[in-house]
């Protein structure tokens, strides 16, 4: 299990945008979060109203194809 899924495993399979600051410990924020959504360039999401969510693989996924 890699560094990314073992830090993540708890989370639950779909995350709120505003949870994902609290599960990476600050390292991003939701503000930065929604500006690369409106650029098309943050994970994949899942939009339920107004409301924006992403699925844990895809956050995953995300993240360590930003990972230097």
């Amino acid at each position: 299990m890699d560094k990314l899924t073992e830090a993540l495993k708890d989370a639950p399979n779909l995350i709120p945008r505003k949870a994902v600051p609290a599960l990476l410990g600050g390292l991003i924020s939701r503000g930065y979060l929604q500006n690369l959504d409106s650029k098309g360039l943050g994970p994949k999401r899942a939009v339920i109203g107004r409301r924006v969510a992403y699925f844990k693989d895809d956050l995953i996924q995300w993240l360590a194809s930003r990972m230097k």
